[in-house]
């Protein structure tokens, strides 16, 4: 990296956790932000590459600092939002409106992959397997549901786990029309209803964007026997020390389909700079693309991508070069 590379100067835009407690959103509605530990571990790691670096704070931060003229060389963005299916594409909007680079994917990938059956649909589009699946936007949808039992069920557009439980798994007309109520009521949005896959799951790192994207590596989750559940429950990403093992699994002919699923779908999405997909066997153990997520966790110990890369010897200082010399590549700056 040249001298004038590492005087550039990054502005980071976050959703902190301890931010929207102490206004008094619960738990389960923050579960998506940050750690106050995971911004600290970010801005050291940029600043250990030379950068220069400036909190700016939430969405509505950033608003107020750019009506007063604030700019900024390139903005590292891992703000997710809080209202609106559209939510984790309102920073790189205001950000585009300014005409202020930043990290990861534009507002159009942001928005559609929030939205599970909007992503699905695309993948299926691009030819990539992906489970049958319903939206239910009212109770009275059910009734319209023409899927192979066991289905299972989640908000359309929500991460983390949110509104995954117990019930999500369903296995007859009458509980899918009883956790549908439930949860439209709870999450005001519609349930995407899916085709259950019952084998392994594995989730796959991908950095770069378009023909220069390459998978970083895969991880498998593997839910331990005396946990609440056998899905990757809102409860048990929570508790993963508990409930979780993660390791790589074996190399070989099942780990390249997933992890050449998982770059297909990066591309087909148009995604930036990094991503990272969600993957599960099929009943027939054929992998099948569940969800992506463009803008990844980035705690340094307890997030997927920083573990899959020091799964694969990759210091997290170096994963944080790799995702910003993605986006000055795609900017052109010097």
């Amino acid at each position: 990296m040249d001298a004038g590379m590492k005087r550039m100067h990054i502005g980071l835009v976050y959703d902190l956790r301890s931010d929207y407690l102490a206004e008094g959103y619960t738990e389960e509605q923050v579960a998506e932000f940050d750690f106050d530990a995971t911004l600290d571990a970010l801005e050291k790691g940029i600043r250990s590459l030379g950068y220069r670096t400036d909190r700016i704070g939430h969405a509505r931060a950033l608003c107020s600092r750019l009506v007063k003229g604030d700019r900024w060389d390139l903005v590292f963005t891992i703000a997710e939002g809080v209202q609106g299916r559209s939510r984790e594409a309102q920073v790189p909007c205001l950000l585009e409106l300014y005409g202020i680079p930043y990290t990861f994917s534009d507002p159009l990938t942001c928005a559609i992959t929030l939205d599970k059956a909007a992503t699905k649909r695309l993948v299926q589009a691009a030819g990539l397997p992906t489970p049958a699946f319903a939206v239910i936007a009212k109770p009275a949808d059910c009734a319209g549901v023409r899927l192979r039992y066991p289905l299972f069920a989640k908000p359309l557009a929500e991460g983390t786990g949110k509104g995954v439980d117990t019930a999500s798994r369903i296995d007859t007309p009458q509980a899918l029309l009883s956790v549908c109520r439930r949860l439209i009521r709870r999450f005001a949005q519609p349930v995407l209803v899916e085709e259950y896959l019952p084998g392994r799951e594995f989730t796959t790192a991908v950095l770069g964007t378009g023909a220069a994207a390459r998978v970083l590596g895969t991880m498998e989750v593997r839910i331990k026997a005396d946990t609440p559940t056998r899905d990757y429950s809102y409860a048990i990403k929570e508790q993963c020390e508990q409930y979780v093992e993660y390791g790589p699994p074996e190399h070989g002919t099942l780990r390249r389909k997933v992890e050449a699923l998982a770059l297909a779908a990066h591309r087909a999405l148009e995604c930036r700079d990094a991503s990272r997909s969600d993957v599960r066997l099929d009943h027939r153990g054929r992998p099948s693309f569940m969800e992506i997520n463009p803008l990844p966790g980035l705690h340094p110990q307890h997030s997927d991508l920083p573990m899959i890369a020091t799964q694969e010897g990759m210091r997290y200082r170096e994963l944080l070069a790799r995702i910003i010399g993605s986006a000055v590549r795609r900017y052109g700056l010097r």
